[in-house]
C-alpha cells in the first residue's frame, strides 16, 4: 500500500468486506488492540519487515465521521457505548473502542512517567532496565513523531487563565500542559475525537504508517482467546462482528507471536479466556480514580471553548506531598450534569442556565492497585472499590480543588457527589468534605486510565509479565499496553505506555 492511497483514506478491512463465514488469516505477529500499544508495536515491528496483522474489536470510524457531539460519541466510539463502570456502579471508566482506541478520544495530555514512579519500579519489581537513561530514548522518539509539545498562551483558555490567578494567590506551582496535538484548532471537542485530525491519534500516525510498512488491519474483530501448545503461542481465534451486534464470521490466525495492546480491562479478560497466565492476571488493577470538580463563577466562563486541557497544578504530585494532580479541563453542558447533582425542576433549570459561568477541575490520585478484573464466562467484572488507604488522597484533592476555585474567584464551588453539596467559602470546605464518607454510591467518579492488571516484574511471584513483556510461562506472548504498568502514574498513562510498547517491540525483535 503506497503512502499516496493511505492518504486517501486507512485501508481497513471492515466488517462489511467480510464476505465468508470463516476468515483464516497467517502472520508474524498478530496484534490484539489498536490503540497506543498496538499501533506503536505495529509500526515498530512492520518497518522491521514483519508481516503484522492487527485486529481491533471496535469499528472503523474515520474522523470525518466525527460529530463532535460527546453523547453521540460515547455511544459510537466508546467501549460499552460509554457505560463501562465497576461492580458498584460508581465509577465510570471510560475507553476507546474503534480504530485507534482511546488515543481517539483522550484528552492529549502528554506526560513523561515521573522518575520517582521508575525508581518504585525498579526497586519493588525488580525492573533494573526501567530508568530515565533507557526510557528517554523512547520518550524522545515517541514525543517527536507525535508532535508533542508545550501549551502556546492561546491554548491557554480561560477558565485555565482564572485557575493560573488561583494559584498564584495560593502560592502554588502551576504548569502548561504538553499536548500531542498540532496547531490545536481550539474547538475543545477531544473526547469526541479530533474532527480535523490535528490531534495526534494513532488514528491520523503510527496506524497508517504501519500499513505503509504493509500492516493489516481488521475492524469489527473480537479476539476470544489466544491459542496455545505445550507452553508456545499459535495464534488467536475470535469472531468478526458488525455494528448492529451480528456475527458476520468466525475468525482464526495462525502466528508464531501474539501481542496483547487490547486495554487493561480486556487484556487479562482475553488471557482468564484463554487459561493463560498465573493468578496475577487480572489482578492489581488501579485507574486514577478522578473527580471532576465544577464551580459558578460571576462573570461568564464558556467552559466549552478553547483547548480542552490547559494547565495542571503539580504542587502535590509525590507521594510526600499528597499525590495527586490537578488538571484544569473544559467541558459541555452534557457533562456537567454528570459530575455534580444539579437537582430537578427549578434547580435543575437555574443550574444549567448558568453553564456558561462554570469551570472544572480534574482530580488524580495516585490511587494503589487494590482492584481486579475477572471474566465469569459470560461476561467482565470490575471489582474496584476506592481503598480507605486512598480516601484521605482523593478528600485532599477534592479539598485543594475547592481552594484553587475560591481563590480563583468562584461564587460556589459543587462537590462531585450524589448528594447536593456545595461551598462558598473557604471556612465551610472542612464541615462540608467532612460530611463524605468512603462507601459506595457516594462520590461521582470517572476514570481514563485504566491500567496494571498484568502487571511487568522479574518475579513471577508478584507480576504476570517479565521486563520484556513476555507474559511469564508461556513463549510469544507479549503484552504492550496500560496493563503492563506496575503501579499507577499519578500522571496520564499514554506517553508511557508508548515508550513501552516500543520498548516491547525492541526486545521481540531482538529475539527473534
Amino acid at each position: 500500500m503506497s503512502v499516496q492511497a493511505i492518504a486517501r483514506g486507512l485501508p481497513v478491512v471492515q466488517a462489511s468486506d467480510v464476505t465468508s463465514a470463516q476468515l483464516t488469516l497467517k502472520a508474524d505477529v498478530v496484534i490484539v488492540g489498536s490503540g497506543a500499544g498496538g499501533a506503536v508495536t505495529a509500526y515498530e515491528l512492520a518497518r522491521q519487515g514483519l508481516e503484522v496483522l492487527v485486529l481491533e474489536a471496535g469499528p472503523y470510524v474515520p474522523s470525518t465521521a466525527f460529530t463532535e457531539d460527546f453523547a453521540d460519541s460515547l455511544e459510537t466510539l466508546y467501549e460499552d457505548h460509554g457505560s463501562q463502570s465497576n461492580k458498584d456502579g460508581d465509577l465510570l471508566i471510560l475507553q476507546g473502542r474503534c480504530v485507534g482506541g482511546s488515543t481517539v478520544v483522550n484528552g492529549c495530555v502528554a506526560f513523561r512517567t515521573p522518575d520517582f514512579i521508575l525508581e518504585e519500579w525498579r526497586r519493588d519489581f525488580g525492573l533494573a532496565e526501567m530508568t530515565p537513561e533507557t526510557l528517554n530514548p523512547y520518550f524522545e522518539r515517541v514525543e517527536k513523531h507525535l508532535s508533542i509539545s508545550t501549551n502556546g498562551p492561546h491554548e491557554i483558555a480561560r477558565h485555565s487563565q482564572l485557575m493560573m490567578a488561583g494559584a498564584q494567590k495560593l502560592g502554588w506551582s502551576m504548569k502548561p500542559f504538553q499536548r500531542n496535538v498540532r496547531e490545536c484548532a481550539l474547538t475543545g471537542h477531544c473526547l469526541s475525537g479530533c474532527k480535523t485530525d490535528r490531534k495526534q491519534s494513532m488514528l491520523v500516525t503510527y496506524l497508517p504508517w504501519a500499513a505503509a510498512h504493509g500492516a493489516r488491519i481488521h475492524s469489527d474483530t473480537r479476539v476470544n482467546r489466544v491459542l496455545s501448545d505445550n507452553g508456545r503461542v499459535t495464534g488467536v481465534e475470535g469472531e468478526v462482528i458488525d455494528r448492529t451486534g451480528h456475527k458476520v464470521a468466525d475468525v482464526r490466525v495462525e502466528a508464531p507471536r501474539v501481542i496483547l495492546a487490547a486495554g487493561a480491562v480486556q487484556t487479562p479478560v482475553i488471557l482468564q479466556r484463554s487459561e493463560l497466565g498465573n493468578k496475577h492476571v487480572g489482578r492489581h488493577f488501579a485507574c486514577h480514580p478522578s473527580m471532576y470538580v465544577g464551580a459558578r463563577y460571576p462573570e461568564p466562563v464558556y467552559p466549552w471553548r478553547g483547548a480542552l486541557l490547559g494547565t495542571y497544578v503539580d504542587e502535590f504530585m509525590h507521594p510526600k506531598d499528597g499525590g495527586f494532580v490537578l488538571e484544569v479541563g473544559g467541558l459541555g453542558v452534557a457533562e456537567m450534569c454528570l459530575i455534580t447533582e444539579p437537582g430537578t425542576g427549578k434547580p435543575y433549570i437555574d443550574y444549567m442556565q448558568h453553564a456558561r459561568f462554570n469551570a472544572g477541575i480534574v482530580t488524580l490520585i495516585h490511587d494503589h492497585n487494590v482492584g481486579e478484573i475477572s471474566w465469569n464466562g459470560e461476561y467482565k467484572t470490575i471489582d474496584y472499590r476506592l481503598s480507605d488507604q486512598d480516601f484521605p488522597s482523593m478528600m485532599a484533592a477534592l479539598t485543594a480543588a475547592i481552594r484553587l476555585h475560591l481563590a480563583a474567584g468562584a461564587e460556589e464551588v459543587f462537590l462531585p457527589a450524589t448528594e447536593r453539596l456545595a461551598v462558598r467559602q473557604e471556612s465551610e470546605i472542612e464541615a462540608i468534605v467532612g460530611q463524605l464518607r468512603n462507601r459506595p454510591q457516594a462520590l461521582r467518579m470517572v476514570s481514563y486510565h485504566p491500567q496494571g492488571s498484568c502487571r511487568m516484574g522479574a518475579d513471577p511471584a508478584n507480576s504476570a509479565v517479565d521486563p520484556h513483556g513476555r507474559l511469564h510461562g508461556v513463549v510469544g506472548l507479549y503484552v504492550a499496553d496500560a496493563s503492563l504498568l506496575p503501579t499507577s502514574l499519578i500522571v496520564n498513562p499514554q506517553v508511557t505506555v508508548y515508550a513501552l510498547a516500543n520498548y516491547v517491540a525492541d526486545r521481540l525483535l531482538a529475539s527473534a
